[in-house]
């Protein structure tokens, strides 16, 4: 049974990035939709009542669509649906670690580093929210430092984040940081470590069509896309 995918999300949001390089990293097939969603779009509200992205719709050529919304509840779902490769690793303990840094670059690393930084840099353009503020942005880069050094401290012994595999946890710290990376606000010179860990990422195939981004108005770093920056 054939299925088709639909992936609802904005391009610049780091959560639509998670289920894109999940997506890519499976080698499933899907068809983007980019979707302004501060706006409030009545196809968004529809398919997520918290107007929230990503959402992903499968299709199956039998039966009706499934539409799962939330980026853990569609990541949990590509993992138990489509194992292969497994992204949470094959250990219990591994897809502890997995889940423990996914929490945290979702939860601890937004809320003290990429929040303030992509707020100021991207939410207030588009909502048209006036210049950036300094003292917010001086905050958000004191957090991507401490987290940064975090990251350098566990890839010391380790070739991925979480241990020996590529996982989850990767992809949910590079598409935190890949925004970021964007607008060159990541100090890679000070991180030689986490800068090998990004080239690695950089340079799989699931990751190149986030290189490709670009949004109106909102210019690239010029490294954003070198793969040997």
């Amino acid at each position: 049974m054939s299925v088709e995918r639909t992936l609802h999300h904005f391009p610049l949001d780091p959560a639509s990035r998670q289920v894109r390089l999940a997506l890519g990293e499976k080698r499933l097939p899907f068809t983007e939709v980019s979707v302004r969603y501060w706006e409030r779009p009545k196809e968004l509200t529809r398919l997520n009542p918290s107007g929230m992205i990503p959402v992903l719709v499968e299709t199956p050529s039998e039966g009706p669509p499934l539409v799962l919304c939330e980026t853990r509840a569609i990541l949990d779902y590509l993992e138990e649906a489509y194992p292969e490769p497994a992204l949470l690793g094959r250990e219990a303990a591994d897809r502890a670690e997995a889940r423990r840094l996914l929490t945290w670059f979702d939860r601890k690393f937004e809320f003290e580093a990429s929040g303030f930084i992509l707020h100021e840099k991207i939410e207030k353009r588009l909502l048209r929210l006036g210049a950036p503020e300094l003292a917010n942005l001086r905050q958000g880069r004191d957090g991507l430092r401490n987290h940064l050094q975090m990251m350098e401290d566990l890839l010391q012994d380790r070739d991925w984040l979480a241990g020996r595999r590529l996982s989850l946890a990767d992809f949910a710290a590079s598409a935190h940081l890949s925004v970021i990376d964007y607008f060159g606000d990541v100090p890679w010179r000070d991180f030689p470590t986490a800068k090998t860990w990004y080239m690695k990422l950089k340079s799989r195939p699931c990751f190149r069509p986030l290189l490709a981004d670009r949004w109106p108005g909102l210019a690239p770093a010029g490294h954003y896309d070198d793969l040997d920056f």
